[in-house]
Parts: C-alpha cells; structure tokens; sequence
C-alpha cells in the first residue's frame, strides 16, 4: 500500500529483556524508521501513524526527542475511539557523520499515563548526493502518468555503479540512466513515473537504489505525492442567493479533467432547475450554465450528479445547488410539488 508506505524493520539489538506490550505500543502501525544512507545535510521526514484501537478518548500530551537534530510533533494530540494521526518526525543530518540513532518519547495521559519509545535511524555521508534529495511530484490529478526526477551523484569512486533502482510501491515506476562517469565522479538520472491508476489522497513511499559498493549497498530516496481527483468542479456550490416567486437566476460553473472528457448525463434537475451542458464535445474543460426558476417558496438545496465517459469513479463528479425563495408582494406562496425521484445507481462497472 503507497499511503504511508514505511520499511518495517528488526528493532536494535539489546542486552536488556523486551518490554511487555502497553495499550499504547498497540496504537502505532510501526515504532522504528530506518532511512538508510542519506547525503549529508538532508533532512529526512516521515510520519508515525496512531490509530485509537481502544473504546475509550486518548491523549497525547508530551513528544520529546533524545537529540536536537530530531524534531517531532503529534498532529493532533485528543483521539476519539476510531480517529488517528501521526507523529510527525524531521531528522537534519547537517550535524553529524556517519550512523546514528535517535530516540522519540511519546507520552499518553488518557485513559491512563503510559510513554511509547520510537526511533529514528540514519548514516550521514559525504561521498553522494541526491539533488534534489526527493522524488516530489507535487500535486498531480489522476488519470495521468507524471515523471519526477533526481541526480544520484557518486564522489571520489569513479567505480560506483548502479546495480537496480525499485520502489517500495507498484504504483511508482523508477529507472536509472547513467549520464557521466570520470576519475573521481560518477553521475545517475533516476527518473520516477506514477501510475495514472494511483489512487487519490497524499502518498508517501521511498526508491531504493542499490550498488556495488560494499560500505553503500543501497541508499533511500523518498517519493512524495498528492493525488486529486480526476475531475474538478469549480464552484462545488452554486449559491443563487435570494430570488422572488418566478424569478429566475442564472450562473456558470467549470468542470475540468485530467484528459479530454464528454457529459454523458446530468442527474438530480427537473423543470425549474436546468443544467446546460456542452453535449457531444471531449475536452479538458466545460463551462455549464445552471439556471433556476423560482417556482415555490422555501429553501432549495439539491446536488447535481455529472456523469462523464472517463472510466470508474474517475468519470462521476457531483456539485451543489442552493437558493432561498421568498413570495412576491400580494402572491400567496405556491404549494411545495412532490420532490422528484431519486435517479437510479449507475450500474456498477465491469472490473474483469
């Protein structure tokens, strides 16, 4: 899974005997992060996740860190029975060479006080580095397929090579090309693709690229993503403000998709509120026309479903109608009609 895509790893040896299990250590999907070797200078990021497993309210009330180059933070400190957050970690390899291990106390007072120990891990170097030092592909709408890349840069060993590049997640593809190789440097594209099929929500995952370097088998290079929807609606409300009985009013709204797209069907209209679409035209963006007649008194709310060719749940999109109807001086509020019938599911699709 890409969401929070972490390497689980065996825990540092200790003489000591393992401590028993707390509620707390049940709350957290993993306590360590190991992020390899990492260029000096860099920070590396990643996100504990806590769920509340337990029937009762949690609270966290203290993160402090064993070492000023670790800084970490709950994103949120009360959890409902069900809710989660995240303990977010930043090591700053700038103050330090070579391995080193960092200890994250995390601190409940509710139900009852109990302390869970996380660690962070990393070997700070000199001889490579990773401009930039993530694969961020920014914010990307689904349905398409970006590339981010990065230089790996080898220094002082014109005998580095890259053996495999992979990723912790199918949804990224990762290859390597080596650009330039001299005496004292070698240079490496490594190039990320996203699956235009990956999933909507912020994504986190790492590229390992591995070597024949016997003191750096393989080094870490994170991957950050923010996928959203294949379509947009813009507004997602369309206010009419305040109309009188048999006024009418009028606004535009613009859908836009991550490829050329058709309006197949507009559901949830009738005969006061129309939607006018660009029937027939596959393109990126649409403008439509809403327009209400005021045919009663009270307050309207409806949601408009569009229905578009692109395949899936990619292709559905829905938006918001609201207006307020007042009678006109001397007219008598018209009855309320019968609210229409609520339009059929969509058939489901064909996943075969």
């Amino acid at each position: 899974m890409l969401r929070y895509c972490l390497v689980l790893l065996v825990g540092l040896g200790s003489a000591a005997p393992a401590r028993a299990a707390t509620w707390a250590d049940t709350l957290f999907d993993e306590m360590n992060k190991d992020f390899g070797s990492t260029p000096r200078g860099t920070t590396q990021v990643h996100h504990f996740r806590v769920v509340n497993k337990t029937p009762n309210p949690v609270n966290i009330s203290n993160v402090r860190v064993s070492c000023g180059c670790v800084t970490a933070s709950a994103l949120k400190n009360a959890l409902a029975p069900g809710e989660e957050t995240a303990i977010h970690v930043r090591m700053d390899t700038s103050p330090f060479t070579g391995p080193r291990t960092v200890t994250i106390f995390v601190q409940f007072d509710r139900p009852n006080s109990e302390e869970v120990r996380l660690w962070v891990r990393a070997n700070s170097r000199q001889d490579f580095a990773v401009s930039p030092d993530t694969l961020a592909f920014g914010s990307v709408r689904r349905g398409v397929a970006p590339t981010s890349t990065t230089t790996v840069t080898f220094h002082g060993n014109g005998l580095a090579r890259i053996l495999e590049v992979r990723s912790e997640s199918n949804y990224v593809k990762p290859s390597i090309k080596e650009v330039r190789r001299a005496e004292h440097e070698v240079v490496y594209e490594l190039t990320a693709t996203l699956r235009n099929d990956t999933p909507v929500g912020k994504w986190y995952t790492d590229v390992w690229v591995r070597t024949n370097l016997a003191d750096l088998s393989q080094l870490r290079v994170p991957v950050t993503v923010e996928v959203q929807s294949a379509l947009s609606v813009s507004p997602e409300t369309v206010a009419l403000g305040g109309l009188k009985l048999n006024g009418e009013a009028e606004r535009r709204i613009i859908v836009r998709g991550a490829r050329p797209f058709r309006i197949v069907q507009v559901l949830g209209t009738d005969k006061a509120l129309t939607v006018r679409t660009t029937a027939g035209a596959s393109k990126e963006l649409h403008i439509l026309t809403v327009k209400y007649r005021a045919d009663r008194v009270g307050e309207l709310s409806r949601v408009i479903k569009l229905r578009t060719d692109l395949p899936g749940e990619d292709g559905q999109i829905d938006f918001g109608v609201s207006a307020s109807v007042a009678a006109g001086e001397g007219e008598a509020p018209a009855p309320a009609p019968a609210p229409p019938a609520p339009p059929a599911p969509p058939a489901p699709a064909d996943r075969r």
